[in-house]
């Protein structure tokens, strides 16, 4: 018995061990993969192969966003994306998962308005975005008006999905015990659509971002999306590729805050 307790401690060593060494492994490639990336481009760039005028470069994207920041241009831009961006994630997800609490309580009303929900989802939202700016004005309140609108029926719909999927013969057993629907959805319902919440976040970590570029793109002074419509329009390509950069990192950030949810709730 002995030893099979010591084979069986050597070879989940062994296991933990192989894990381990998958994860490194795929985190150095990564990394590798990302550092050729650039290396490549920024050789193409120099040897002329590809236009660094329509291309950029890593150096001149540095370069660029080292200038933006001594000018004061930078700081500004960036807080007025992401405080757009937050707020709007906020409001789209606690606004979506309150309609789909309010469509899986009510079957009638889920009937009548879920054909309604895929309509709102299939319209672009761009093509809202004058009207948003005569209902709420421009800069920040268009801004967050239009990532709420790309966030909202997605959450919506996707926590609709997650509740009404849940196992019926659960829900059966609940009610053979007379538990109320407030029990059945806060015990059964909730619990098991943690983890399909969880995915909600990261879909809307990204779709918030494309909101708030979308709404400053069309009204606002400040933001990184004011600074590619400001680039593109002077052909200052460089500063649309900083922001652009500048943009991947902070919905990284963003993204990376939503994974240890996912860790915690994974089915």
């Amino acid at each position: 018995m002995k030893n099979k307790n010591i084979n069986f401690s050597k070879a989940r060593k062994l296991y933990l061990k192989r894990v381990r060494n998958d994860k490194i492994f795929v985190i150095f490639m990564q990394i590798a993969l990302f550092v050729v990336f650039l290396g490549l481009w920024e050789l193409l760039s120099q040897t002329k192969v590809i236009d660094p005028f329509f291309f950029s470069s890593p150096s001149r994207i540095v370069t660029t966003i080292i200038t933006l920041a001594k000018e004061g241009n930078l700081w500004i831009n960036i807080w007025t994306s992401l405080y757009e961006t937050i707020i709007g994630f906020i409001l789209a997800t606690s606004i979506g998962f309150a309609i789909a609490v309010i469509l899986w309580w009510s079957e009638k009303t889920r009937r009548i308005i879920e054909p309604y929900l895929i309509i709102l989802n299939s319209l672009p939202k761009i093509a809202l975005g004058p009207m948003i700016i005569f209902w709420v004005g421009s800069g920040t309140s268009a801004t967050i008006v239009m990532c709420i609108l790309i966030c909202v029926i997605i959450t919506t719909i996707s926590m609709l999905n997650a509740f009404i999927s849940c196992d019926n013969d659960k829900i059966l057993l609940m009610k053979s015990m007379h538990a109320k629907k407030y029990q059945i959805f806060f015990k059964l319902i909730l619990p098991n659509a943690l983890p399909d919440f969880v995915t909600a976040l990261k879909i809307n970590v990204g779709m918030s971002w494309v909101g708030t570029i979308m709404g400053e793109y069309l009204s606002s002074k400040a933001g990184l999306g004011y600074l590619i419509n400001y680039g593109s329009q002077l052909l200052k390509l460089d500063i649309v590729m900083s922001s652009i950069v500048i943009l991947c990192v902070l919905a990284s950030g963003m993204y990376f805050l939503v994974l240890p949810l996912e860790k915690r709730y994974k089915k």
